[in-house]
């Protein structure tokens, strides 16, 4: 391996992981960033003569390892926050966020999903027929850049120029709505009927336009499905017998929503999390079976390394637990239970990558129930202790992080596969992305705390949503009725799936629930695009191209404001609403119109 691949592919891993940590605080959805780092790679190797369709492999290999790093980590690490956060909390949280614990808890956690997922290399990728959508793109992605490069370079350039152009739109719209206030960042509106409240909005985003797109029509559908039966259904109900004097429609169906629906949507997701591992648990077991009659001459790291990377994480883990539990034998034993379930949840993950993708992949699931089983063991261990969220949630973090690249490492090490890559030299520079992206990781979480606030400005769904259900269960608070209605709801979905033999990702289904309204329409209008677009890859490179953009300016305008200590830094501009509506559907018209082009 080359300095410059371990350059590049740490730096692109830095890159792309801050820009996914701030789009997953702010909408609680990141996507596999394997496909725009392949991109970037090519067209920054393209000035290279020497360069390869393997090295671009390797670098797209490292970089992606931070998008992923970046969901486990703002997942779970700013609820850690949000548990003290409230004013009568009676439980104990962190104060402000520690750098060298989350540097530890997401390198250790990465490095764990890593070395789990290497045995199931051979009988996920080589036996299984799994489809791995995100590996199969970048392939295929690498292969026709390879393509160009040794036919004419002017298309790798031309695609680079492309995913440039779309990230420096949005990030200038970006600009104007979160820094210059100019155009409002949500277009709402309310009424009532039948004394019952509806409310709707369409968050201004291109970034989540572009998660449309990438997620297509199909899973967009349910995601939005998830948001209408919450919001057109749902609400209506909970609101029967509302007056209109005196009170703001909106604010009260927000409310309604924060204190009740979006339970719904814990009760939908915890089902659909338990399922998803009834799912894959056979298959799991028998994929090592297989895998345990290997061949010498497999290419992956070697097992006695792995082993011993796995002792020396035990090692290092239970003195850190321990600073926050204060109970050695108590540290040892949760630091046991994180391996278990890093093990079987990175395995879970990696299945589950192959099924649906790793943008899809439901590793909040696997986190709400780690999160609710460890609650319990530590509920039935220590009691009412005012530290058991807390240490509930330190276990989800490490778990979420492992799940999360164990799904990745297997993506990539499908791509791999497809190009006749070496697996170990894959593995290797997935490490390096872990590290390179854990050094900054807890810098960047600060930084977007500090400057937006998390939970607040930045909505951070699934680490409230981790909060909500770890002191639901040590406070004995959760509204149960809203939880039931969810998983009631997962369960009729469990059974059409069956009868009608259909695929509706509970999940899926389960974050539109959970998620604001507005979220979920620029979601759908993104992948109902996808649907009218024959060219895909064209399509891949400008939303990339578009969430690379809006996600990096969110940290630029963060930076003055951190650094400050002033949330007003920027000049604030009066918007209208409604004039930001348009500006935003120009902005589709835009996407619509270059997606048709034919110039590239």
């Amino acid at each position: 391996m080359k300095l410059r691949t371990i350059l590049l592919g740490s730096f692109l891993s830095i890159i792309l992981g801050a820009a996914n940590a701030y789009l997953g605080l702010f909408a609680g959805m990141t996507i596999s960033a394997s496909i725009p780092a392949a991109v970037l790679s090519m067209g920054i190797l393209s000035l290279f003569k020497n360069s390869s369709i393997k090295e671009n492999n390797l670098v797209q290999t490292s970089a992606s390892a931070g998008e992923s790093l970046a969901a486990g980590v703002i997942f779970t690490i700013p609820a850690l926050i949000l548990i003290g956060s409230e004013p009568d909390s009676i439980f104990k949280g962190w104060e402000k966020f520690n750098y060298f614990k989350i540097l530890m808890y997401s390198l250790i956690g990465g490095i764990m999903g890593i070395f789990f997922t290497i045995p199931l290399r051979k009988a996920l990728i080589e036996n299984a027929k799994l489809s791995f959508p995100e590996g199969q793109a970048t392939a295929k992605v690498l292969e026709v850049g390879n393509n160009a490069k040794k036919s004419n370079s002017k298309e790798a350039k031309a695609n680079l120029k492309l995913m440039i152009l779309a990230s420096i739109y949005s990030s200038i719209f970006k600009l104007i709505q979160s820094g210059f206030h100019m155009i409002s960042e949500v277009f709402t509106s309310s009424f009532l009927a039948f004394k019952s409240v509806f409310g709707f909005g369409v968050s201004l985003s291109p970034a989540l336009l572009s998660v449309g797109f990438i997620i297509g029509k199909r899973i967009s559908i349910m995601v939005f499905s998830g948001g209408a039966f919450a919001w057109i259904i749902i609400l209506p109900i909970l609101t029967a017998g509302t007056n209109s004097v005196n009170i703001d429609l909106m604010e009260y169906a927000y409310e309604v929503w924060n204190k009740k629906i979006r339970y719904i949507g814990v009760g939908t997701m915890l089902v659909g999390g338990i399922w998803s591992l009834i799912s894959v648990f056979k298959f799991i077991s028998i994929g090592f079976k297989n895998d345990s009659t290997k061949s010498k001459e497999a290419k992956d790291i070697p097992s006695k390394w792995v082993w011993a990377g796995m002792i020396l994480i035990f090692v290092i883990l239970v003195p850190i637990y321990n600073q926050d539990i204060q109970s050695l034998p108590l540290s040892i034993g949760l630091c046991f239970l994180i391996i278990l379930m890093g093990f079987l949840f990175s395995s879970v993950a990696a299945y589950m990558a192959g099924v649906v993708g790793s943008s899809n992949n439901p590793i909040s699931g696997v986190t709400i129930a780690t999160i609710m089983f460890s609650s319990l063991l530590i509920l039935f261990l220590k009691g009412q202790a005012e530290n058991g969220p807390l240490l509930a949630i330190l276990i989800g973090s490490v778990v979420c992080c492992a799940a999360a690249i164990g799904g990745d490492n297997m993506q990539d090490l499908k791509t791999g596969h497809i190009i006749n890559a070496t697996p170990w030299k894959q593995q290797i520079m997935q490490i390096i992305g872990v590290i390179s992206a854990s050094l900054v990781m807890g810098f960047i979480v600060l930084l977007l705390h500090n400057a937006y606030g998390i939970g607040d400005g930045l909505k951070a769904p699934q680490a409230n949503l981790m909060k909500f259900v770890s002191v639901g269960i040590f406070s004995n608070n959760l509204p149960w009725d809203m939880i039931i209605i969810g998983a009631i709801v997962a369960i009729c979905i469990i059974i059409t799936n069956i009868v009608f033999k259909i695929e509706i990702h509970i999940l899926a289904v389960a974050v539109g629930i959970y998620l604001p309204i507005e979220l979920s329409i620029p979601i759908l209008i993104g992948g109902l695009i996808a649907d009218r677009i024959k060219t895909r890859e064209k399509g891949i490179l400008i939303a990339s191209g578009i969430i690379t953009g809006e996600a990096l300016m969110g940290i630029i305008i963060a930076i003055p404001i951190f650094i400050s200590g002033n949330k007003s830094w920027w000049p604030h501009i009066k918007s209208l609403e409604i004039s930001s509506l348009i500006v935003f559907i120009a902005f589709i018209g835009w996407f619509y119109y270059q997606l048709k082009s034919k110039k590239a």
